[in-house]
């Protein structure tokens, strides 16, 4: 009456492991998730029930125990829906995995189909370093998962059909990249729709060739915003490394838009109003950082007590 699988919880641009444990003990028809789980993962509860009976599946009347491990540690996120889900059909006997559980992320739909989430390509590099050697999660985030090697990228529609999969009944398809896992052709401004400003512009191939920052200054309709738009254009393309970087961050956010290794370094335009915390986070370790930057430059000293 016990099921365990692997999980992960993301912590910046990185994954941590997560167990996630699921007990069916005798006792009034309830439901308790314990392991600091956020209002995102608590709130899988009603789709994961919706989405069980919806697939012809029993939602089992017993005491229900979901165990988020290492309980102390924050987790958040509505791909934890798909390894809830099955730890319930394995702990109560309705699937009966023939091979060891591969590692699988999702958020389910009240009818049983998987929704695309966001985070995918850390969760998927988690996976591959765990020795994973497949793993299953919404068709939609196939594209993304793909672009890592050295790991089995098996999409699935609903949950029926990964319960299927591990029942040996009908296998998911392995997924095979369509597009190129290198950089597309991207649509950017060009420099070369400036006319005039000779000193901008040279200012701004020295930043670019030197990897120098530059901060253009003037008054409204000069042209600066159309200049830091072309900026990207003359840029080194982005090394391996970076492009993963950056592909982590955009999977992260849940943005779209962007092919996930392109080369082009990426471009943001935050409004001049905005502030820090709408720029880097917010945090009262953050913001003391902030205000008191000034004096810890002056002292770096400081940084060992810091740290």
């Amino acid at each position: 009456m016990l099921a365990r699988l692997a999980c992960a919880a993301l912590r910046g641009l990185d994954a941590e492991p997560v167990d996630v444990e699921v007990d069916l003990s005798r006792g009034l028809p309830s439901w308790s998730m314990v392991g600091l789980a956020e209002a995102a993962v608590r709130e899988s509860r009603d789709r994961v029930r919706a989405a069980l009976l919806n697939s012809n599946f029993e939602f089992p009347l017993r005491h229900i125990t979901v165990n988020l491990s290492p309980a102390d540690k924050r987790k958040d996120g509505s791909y934890f829906d798909l390894p809830v889900a099955i730890g319930l059909l394995i702990a109560s006997g309705q699937v009966q995995p023939n091979e060891t559980l591969p590692f699988m992320i999702g958020e389910l739909a009240l009818d049983g189909r998987l929704n695309p989430t966001s985070g995918t390509l850390p969760l998927a590099l988690f996976a591959r370093a765990q020795g994973f050697k497949s793993i299953i999660l919404p068709e939609a985030n196939a594209d993304e998962a793909a672009v890592v090697d050295g790991i089995e990228v098996l999409p699935a529609s609903s949950l029926l059909a990964v319960a299927l999969h591990l029942a040996g009944r009908e296998p998911l398809t392995r997924y095979e990249a369509t597009l190129p896992k290198g950089e597309s052709p991207a649509d950017v401004p060009d420099m070369a729709d400036i006319r005039g400003q000779q000193q901008a512009r040279r200012a701004l191939e020295i930043a670019a060739a030197g990897s120098h920052h530059l901060l253009l200054s003037g008054p409204p309709g000069v042209g600066k915003s159309m200049l830091a738009e072309r900026l990207p254009g003359i840029l080194p393309s982005l090394t391996s490394g970076q492009k993963l970087e950056v592909a982590r961050i955009y999977s992260i956010s849940g943005e779209g838009g962007r092919t996930a290794l392109s080369a082009m370094p990426p471009y943001r335009a935050p409004h001049h109003s905005a502030s820090d915390v709408a720029m880097i986070g917010g945090g009262c370790e953050l913001q003391l950082l902030l205000r008191y930057s000034n004096y810890f430059c002056d002292n770096p000293s400081l940084w060992e007590w810091v740290e």
